[in-house]
């Protein structure tokens, strides 16, 4: 299966290397704003260079493949209608019109957890308490935190038009990943470790605390991201559907069984099997 990945050296997109790129079910082909050197970790590997904003050179890239991973955006919940407008709203639309045009089967979109942020908004600290009883399922209404979250709100929605409205893509998964990290910090402790480095907290502080509780909720193991990923590009049966992006975490607040029904997602990790950093 020939696979393009946009934005791919993100903390995503890299998971994705690291797991499945080698995978012999696979070919992919790498689509970023940069490349790498080929010393560097992800060096090497078979890239465009271009911005998803260039509608001309997206479906260009997008020719000859069985799929799109479309992970390119503007990350940040802080982010202004400026920030996202480019990456996100123009990006996703000509994402679409290229696995149209290129009639790509299946279309696998980064969405995200803040689609539905209000909820945690609202809800937290108590929300990262192991006796928080919210589970928030794929049929819950959407409650945007920000104009990024709108964002992949409307990529969800857009995704859906494209799959009911034309003959390509015929497939659409919507994932709405959780907290993916770095390798260097792929742990539930890694958000506050980093943190730590960079001087912003204290090792066993409340702020270091409370971050590590919400992790524990939140993560999203870079294998486990990957296998969720594996499972969307394999099925067979899926013409729209949302899939929450998140390991196998006793205290996270999104569903995981609609995922293991539907593609068979069976991830593998759970924060609480953490009590402290690896040393």
């Amino acid at each position: 299966m020939n696979v393009l990945v946009t934005g791919a050296y993100g903390r995503c997109g890299t998971a994705i290397i690291d797991h499945l790129h080698d995978h012999e079910t696979y070919d992919f082909t790498y689509y970023n704003r940069s490349d790498r050197p080929e010393d560097h970790p992800y060096g090497g590997y078979k890239t465009i260079v271009g911005d998803v904003a260039n509608e001309e050179k997206l479906t260009a890239a997008v020719q000859n493949q069985d799929a799109i991973v479309h992970l390119a955006a503007y990350p940040y919940t802080d982010g202004t209608w400026d920030d996202i407008l480019e990456p996100n709203i123009i990006g996703m639309y000509n994402a679409l019109e290229a696995a149209r045009k290129q009639e790509v089967e299946s279309f696998v979109f980064g969405s995200s957890n803040h689609v539905m942020g209000l909820y945690e908004d609202e809800l937290s600290p108590e929300l990262y308490s192991l006796n928080s009883n919210l589970v928030l399922t794929h049929t819950d209404p959407v409650r945007p935190d920000s104009q990024y979250g709108v964002s992949k709100s409307f990529g969800e929605d857009l995704g859906r038009y494209y799959v009911e409205n034309y003959e390509y893509p015929k497939q659409f998964y919507a994932l709405r990943i959780c907290t993916v990290l770095e390798s260097k910090y792929d742990h539930p402790y890694g958000g506050a470790e980093r943190d730590v480095e960079n001087g912003e907290i204290e090792r066993g502080s409340e702020e270091y605390e409370q971050g590590v509780a919400r992790m524990k909720a939140m993560w999203h193991s870079r294998r486990d991201f990957a296998q969720l990923v594996d499972r969307s590009l394999q099925d067979n049966n899926v013409e729209f559907d949302v899939f929450h992006g998140v390991s196998d975490n006793r205290r996270r607040w999104f569903d995981l069984e609609h995922a293991r029904a539907r593609i068979g997602y069976v991830p593998v990790d759970n924060g609480e099997e953490w009590t402290e950093p690896p040393t």
